[in-house]
């Protein structure tokens, strides 16, 4: 039933998007481009950068800070060509670091040597982070929280690596040195570095990947029987059980302590495609995957969720759509089922269309990236956005996919969504809005407004165009001309030079703060005349006395956060049963709110 559904859906949509042809943007509103409906405008647009074993960046070990800022700004300049807005980038590969740290190496993947510093003692995080903002993305720092070598040499490790004063934290399994899950000092030393780069950087997001317990290796055994025994105060029966909740511990115990840091600041993960399989669960997808994280890796993805211990979920479904065992249309369904309305972002395996597999020939189709976007947005608002691994991928534009996001599917710019369980209060609106036309160009400059009542100001803006007597709304992104992005607290300046001489537009500005709320317009408009004009920015008509959006109450952070989470049986049936986390309801009176304020 599930796979009839899902087919049936697909094959709708793909008729659908070859009725409508493609999306022209703003500079150019033919009939066409009138017709057809608008792409989301809320949609998370993403690529995973990759830093061990140099597979994105840097290019390679040792480079100069010129060298590896170049290389990273050519990667953010393709990314931003292909109309991303967020960038997820490895800042912790291995217990090393891609940053100045006082707890753990510099990374040899950066330097060269562990331990060894960058040339003049940069740091390049702070330099990452600005120019992943001065081009509109989200700063995605990216943690690999187990893992410790990626062999089992131990004679190269830098002086002040962990395993040099803490040898007992750490286990050998499948060629590699991990930290053990189990024992409370790793948790600690984890939460420690992790909330090092959050108070000290001005990231987005915390950020993990799929590696939690090691994927199981053929013959080989994980020997964490002592931490079972000695580290059990719950007193849970079964090992795996108690994996799990391990991991539950660290999960839900960061996510207080990142919103105490800074409340800000998200957190998501990217865990393997297939949670379970349905024949093991009825929970479950119905797929056939070897390795299901809650079974294999120990990592319940589905109950972080479903307490709200994360705010996104980025699952690995790196098969194609005609993937016998797993899928992409079977399970993309159960993941829009299974994301308790939390941000289900989807990741895709374009790195395939690099590879000569023969397992997955699908993806040596050039249409198959774009036919599994278009079947993410066919589910409207429970798919909110895509994240390609890797950089690599978009960079190198195999089967000219990437061409195909620039020209068609990213075609237009898209904001990233909002999480109101964090913040819904939008920024006030924008002062002092003018309009100066002479000649063809139109130059519209305003300054910020006053910050909001929870101290939140604009971080950027969104200028909107519109025909003379076109209607207005806020969400169709085709009719956004910019997304302007000066430094905090100076003004704005925006100069159109596409404005046809002699048409008269209107002209919309909105504040958005860091969690992409956005603030009641200001209008100005100009008649189009040859001679110069001057006009003054007002509010549209209904907007002065228009309520701001509620702030949703942030859950009460404890003190002493506990140190045990009660983890679910085996069967299934706790899992089912759980309370779920509340969800402020917006997205409804949102539309309606910002059909009043723009004033149409």
């Amino acid at each position: 039933m599930v796979r009839f559904f899902a087919a049936s859906r697909f094959l709708f949509f793909l008729l659908f998007i070859a009725s409508t042809g493609l999306i022209a943007p703003v500079q150019a509103q033919n009939a066409d481009d009138q017709d057809a409906p608008p792409p989301p405008k809320r949609e998370l647009r993403g690529m995973w950068i990759a830093t061990v074993e140099n597979i994105d960046w840097p290019r390679q070990r040792g480079q100069t800070p010129e060298q590896y800022r170049r290389d990273y700004l050519r990667l953010l300049d393709a990314g931003q060509r292909a109309g991303l807005n967020a960038v997820f980038v490895q800042i912790r590969p291995a217990s090393d670091a891609f940053y100045k740290s006082d707890i753990e190496p510099w990374s040899k993947w950066l330097t060269g040597t562990q331990g060894k510093a960058p040339a003049n003692g940069d740091d390049p995080l702070p330099f990452l982070i600005t120019e992943a903002h001065r081009r509109g993305m989200e700063f995605h720092a990216w943690f690999n929280p187990y893992r410790a070598t990626m062999d089992s040499v131990t004679a190269r490790l830098a002086a002040n690596h962990p395993y040099r004063q803490h040898p007992q934290w750490f286990l050998r399994y499948g060629g590699q040195l991990l930290y053990n899950p189990g024992l409370p000092e790793v948790r600690a030393h984890i939460s420690r570095v992790i909330l090092d780069v959050v108070r000290r950087y001005d990231i987005d997001a915390v950020h993990f990947d799929d590696y939690f317990y090691p994927y199981p290796a053929p013959g080989k055994v994980f020997h964490d029987e002592a931490a079972f025994q000695e580290h059990n105060p719950g007193g849970i029966a079964k090992l795996a059980d108690w994996r799990r909740n391990n991991v539950n511990v660290l999960i839900h115990d960061l996510r207080d302590s990142i919103q105490s840091a800074k409340r800000w600041v998200k957190f998501g993960i990217s865990p393997f495609g297939v949670w379970m399989n349905k024949s093991a669960d009825p929970l479950g997808s119905d797929t056939r995957a070897g390795q299901p994280s809650y079974a294999n890796l120990y990592a319940d993805s589905r109950l972080w969720l479903e307490k709200g211990w994360i705010d996104y979920i980025v699952p690995q479904l790196y098969w194609s759509t005609n993937f016998k065992l797993v899928p992409y249309p079977i399970l993309l369904e159960w993941w829009t089922r299974n994301h308790f309305d939390r941000h289900l972002y989807i990741g895709h395996g374009t790195y395939r269309m690099l590879e000569s597999t023969r397992s997955d020939t699908t993806w040596r189709n050039p249409r198959e990236l774009p036919r599994q976007i278009r079947l993410n947005r066919s589910y409207g608002e429970e798919v909110t956005g895509s994240v390609f691994f890797s950089a690599k991928s978009v960079l190198a534009n195999p089967l000219h996919t990437t061409d195909t996001l620039r020209q068609n599917l990213y075609r237009h710019p898209a904001l990233v969504p909002t999480m109101p369980w964090l913040d819904a209060l939008p920024p006030q609106p924008v002062a002092n809005l003018l309009l100066r036309r002479a000649g063809t160009a139109v130059t519209l400059s305003w300054q910020p407004g006053p910050v909001a009542t929870d101290g939140d100001a604009a971080t950027y803006y969104v200028l909107y165009r519109f025909g003379a007597n076109e209607r207005s709304t806020p969400n169709d992104p085709r009719r956004i001309l910019a997304l302007p992005r000066p430094a905090p607290g100076f003004p704005a300046t925006y100069v159109d030079t596409t404005a046809v001489p002699g048409q008269a537009y209107a002209y919309y500005v909105t504040a958005v703060d860091r969690l992409h709320n956005e603030s009641r317009p200001m209008r100005v408009i100009t008649n189009g005349q040859p001679q110069p004009e001057l006009a003054q920015g007002q509010a549209p008509a209904g907007t002065v006395a228009a309520a701001p959006a509620p702030t949703a109450t942030p859950p009460a952070v404890a003190v002493a956060p506990p140190r045990a989470v009660p983890a679910p049986t085996a069967s299934g049936a706790s899992r089912a049963g759980a309370a779920q986390p509340v969800k402020v309801k917006t997205k409804a009176k949102r539309r309606g709110f910002f059909s009043r304020i723009f004033g149409r």
